[in-house]
């Protein structure tokens, strides 16, 4: 799965092809046609209640791909202060939340040899010591 370059519609269809599901299923579940499901599958991204629906249908959260592409590739986040001197009101979420495809995707590329553990922990400022650990848990 490429984390980077998310094409929501290709990875919507091989869920699809996945799971076998039937298209009439899905047409009468969206209440459209064939084509009409067929453009979603050339879409590189969909509206939010789209997505959600497409999440209930096939049972599996496309919004963790893009979590995981901000756990990837964003910026670390600094402290938001507000105009009142108070933190911000809006909820705020760790950063440092690792799912084993994002664990697997990192020792891949270690044992590729397209990255070296030090490129890891600069580039997805992950501690030595979590890297670390990962390797001795999940690298065999």
């Amino acid at each position: 799965m490429d984390f980077k370059n998310i094409h929501i519609g290709s990875m919507i269809s091989f869920r699809i092809a996945e799971i076998n599901m039937n298209i009439e299923r899905i047409c009468n579940f969206f209440e459209c046609s064939v084509g009409e499901i067929e453009q979603v599958f050339k879409q590189e991204s969909l509206s939010t209640d789209m997505l959600l629906k497409w999440c209930k249908l096939l049972k599996y959260d496309f919004f963790r791909i893009y979590s995981q592409h901000l756990i990837l590739y964003s910026p670390p986040v600094e402290k938001i202060i507000s105009e009142d001197g108070f933190g911000t009101k809006s909820p705020i979420f760790r950063k440092n939340i690792y799912t084993k495809e994002v664990i697997d995707f990192i020792l891949t590329q270690i044992k590729k040899g397209e990255m070296t553990k030090r490129e890891v922990m600069e580039r997805y400022r992950i501690p030595k010591t979590t890297l670390y650990k990962w390797i001795a848990k999940y690298g065999k």
